[in-house]
C-alpha cells in the first residue's frame, strides 16, 4: 500500500490500521498511530522534514503540539531519528542498531544489541560519546583488526548515569573527576563555574 497521495483528513487517517485503538485511547481527535507514521515515512523512501510530514498526514494546527510529542516519544524509543538536517528517518531503513553500551576499563566498549545479532565493538573514540549503561543507536562501520563488527554511535537515546562517584582532581587549572566505576574510563571535566 503506497501512501504518497494527499487526501482529506478523514480519508488519510482511515487508512491507519490502528485507528480504532487510537480513537479508544484519545477520542475522535486521535492522531495517526506510531505504526502508521512509520509506514508513511517508509513509503516516502527518503528522509522528510517535520513540516512536510505534518502536511502529508494532514495534522491540523491545534494538533501540532501533540503530534510533535508523539514524534519525540518515537525518537526516544529509537523508532525514528532526526538526521543532521533535522529531517525524520526511520531507523530500520537506515540499518541502525539499538542497544545498551557496555564499557570496558581499557577505554573501549560494546553495544549490546536489543535483538539477536552480534554486538558491536566501540572504539575508545566512540566511547567518548557515551557512558556505560547508556541506550544508544549505532551504525556498523566495518570490522576491526581482530574481525569484530565495529560500530559508530549515531544517537544516545537515554542516559543511564545522572550521578557519578569518583575522585576529584585538579591539574594545571583543569578540574576533572575519574569515576570509581571501572567501566567508565573517561575523565569528566568540571567547568570552573561548577566549583
Amino acid at each position: 500500500m503506497s501512501i504518497k497521495k494527499k487526501g482529506n483528513k478523514n480519508q488519510l487517517r482511515s487508512l491507519d490500521p490502528f485507528l480504532a485503538r487510537e480513537k479508544q485511547r484519545y477520542g475522535s481527535t486521535a492522531l495517526p498511530s506510531r505504526e502508521f507514521i512509520q509506514k508513511v515515512l517508509e513509503d516516502q523512501g527518503t528522509p522528510i522534514d517535520g513540516l512536510t510530514l505534518c502536511k502529508l498526514l494532514n495534522i491540523a494546527a491545534d494538533e501540532t503540539e501533540f503530534f510533535n510529542r508523539r514524534l519525540t516519544a518515537m525518537i526516544r524509543e529509537g523508532q525514528i531519528i532526526r538526521n543532521r538536517k533535522g529531517d525524520i528517518c526511520v531507523t530500520n531503513k537506515l540499518d541502525l542498531i539499538k542497544g545498551v553500551v557496555q564499557g570496558h576499563g581499557d577505554g573501549f566498549g560494546f553495544l549490546i544489541v536489543d535483538k539477536n545479532g552480534p554486538d558491536l565493538y566501540l572504539s575508545p573514540r566512540e566511547m567518548q560519546k557515551v557512558l556505560n549503561g547508556d541506550r544508544a543507536i549505532a551504525r556498523k562501520t566495518g570490522k576491526d583488526r581482530r574481525g569484530r563488527l565495529e560500530g559508530e554511535i549515531v544517537e544516545v537515546l537515554e542516559r543511564a548515569n545522572t550521578e557519578l562517584v569518583g575522585r576529584f582532581h585538579t591539574k594545571q587549572g583543569v578540574s576533572f573527576v575519574t569515576a570509581e566505576n571501572k567501566r567508565i574510563s573517561q575523565e569528566i571535566l568540571i567547568p570552573l563555574t561548577q566549583l
